[in-house]
């Protein structure tokens, strides 16, 4: 009997181990584009010799610049429409916006708040034609989006280099090419002696130190989420915060704690880091947005379209209009992420400030883990994470590796390509292996 008992424990043992083994390959498989990136930045950090308060300092910087635009992909791929490259024609949206308000002389908070109030309807409309383009493409949605940018990218410098002068009237020599036909290559906005920019703008307005934002962010999560945990009376509730994962987010925050108060109280160049607080709690409104509007029933049909169109209509479900309503939604807040970044970035590229906007934004979301089908904003945050830790040290770890810093600049291109590149693969084979195993 005793000896039932001991083999019973054993293959139930060896069963678990084969479970937990199976769980770990293919958690390992499903994030092997984070991973080899993690390793990639510890690398990175090690051979550029930089100090880790400059690292910092960088890293806080891009990531309030470009996680907003990053989080404006995440609608689409839940609505089934995979990589949406035509945020680009919302980037233009916004920079048109930025033309007009800088031509006017309207400055500071004033002029940003116009310029993101300019770039709705703009957005608007162009995100309704995008939508409906990519409704007759259905099943190429990725490649057609592209396709989308360049051509819009086309139909901008027409505009800005020769309507602009002549039919479309406009003096004002900081902006216009000299021959007063076209608009400059570059526009200064942080407006000079005349102070007629939108530079740090939101930025500006609230800046606090990093790391005592942080630990008043952790002390407040702290209380917030042991009231929900221990004073709710639904059972349904309470499976959403087991006790596992409370426990492990109560170490993750008492850790964020222990390491602000750590690097407040040493004085060192890392305690002097702030943070621009208006732009991060825009960046955290537009989480709680996404998280929000899936709970919503329009959420609840990008999801029903994303999984299955078929079902979907079946259901009842407007099908094309959902889509539509996805594309607008991105387009229109990528117009406003192209604001935010422009206003931290201080200097408008007329006719190139918008071209990298989704190859870069798309690179940061797969980085974090995300795939054609799947995003969330855990892994739109890594990524951008990620992604600019690469940047920051890239150059200079080229030049000591190599003797060569404009070999970490070719790195950096060829992972922006090169990311997207394996995951559209990696979700390719994904699917094919699918439907060997339904036909088995």
């Amino acid at each position: 009997m005793i000896n039932m008992t001991t083999s019973n424990d054993l293959l139930k043992e060896s069963i678990n181990n084969e479970t937990l083994g199976k769980k770990t390959k293919k958690i390992m498989f499903n994030n092997m584009v984070t991973i080899i990136f993690v390793i990639l930045c510890l690398i990175g950090v090690v051979l550029s010799k930089l100090p880790i308060s400059f690292i910092l300092n960088e890293l806080v910087t891009r990531i309030t610049r470009n996680s907003f635009l990053v989080l404006a992909l995440i609608i689409p791929v839940l609505a089934g429409m995979g990589l949406n490259f035509s945020i680009v024609v919302g980037a233009m949206a916004g920079q048109i916006a930025i033309i007009c308000v800088t031509h006017w002389g309207i400055t500071g908070l004033n002029g940003f708040l116009l310029a993101i109030a300019l770039a709705f309807p703009i957005a608007l409309l162009l995100g309704l034609l995008t939508g409906k383009l990519l409704n007759k493409t259905k099943g190429q949605e990725m490649i057609a989006s592209m396709i989308t940018g360049f051509f819009a990218n086309g139909i901008y410098q027409l505009i800005f280099l020769f309507l602009v002068g002549t039919l479309i009237p406009m003096k004002n020599p900081v902006l216009m090419l000299s021959g007063g036909v076209g608009i400059r290559n570059t526009i200064d906005l942080s407006g000079g002696v005349k102070a007629t920019g939108i530079k740090y703008a939101l930025d500006d307005i609230i800046k606090l130190p990093l790391f005592q934002v942080l630990l008043v962010s952790c002390v407040v999560s702290i209380i917030i989420y042991s009231y929900l945990y221990f004073r709710s009376k639904k059972d349904s509730y309470k499976n959403t915060l087991s006790k596992s994962k409370y426990i492990t987010t109560m170490i993750l925050l008492v850790i964020g704690i222990g390491v602000s108060i750590y690097v407040i109280t040493s004085n060192s160049l890392v305690s002097m880091i702030k943070l621009p607080l208006v732009t991060m709690l825009v960046i955290v409104a537009l989480c709680a947005f996404n998280l929000l509007i899936v709970k919503t029933k329009i959420g609840q049909e990008f999801r029903t379209v994303g999984q299955d169109k078929h079902i979907a209509k079946v259901s009842g479900i407007n099908v094309s209009r959902i889509r539509v309503l996805a594309i607008v939604i991105s387009i229109v807040l990528a117009a406003w992420g192209q604001i935010i970044f422009l206003q931290n970035l201080g200097t408008l590229n007329t006719y190139g400030s918008h071209e990298q906007i989704g190859m870069f934004s798309i690179a940061a979301l797969l980085i974090g883990g995300a795939s054609v089908s799947k995003a969330t904003i855990g892994q739109a945050i890594l990524g951008t994470t990620l992604f600019h830790t690469l940047f920051i040290v890239s150059p200079l770890a080229g030049k000591n590796l190599f003797g060569d810093a404009q070999i970490g600049e070719f790195f950096r291109a060829f992972v922006a390509y090169g990311v997207i590149g394996v995951s559209l693969g990696l979700h390719a084979w994904k699917k094919r292996v699918q439907l060997r195993r339904k036909k088995l």
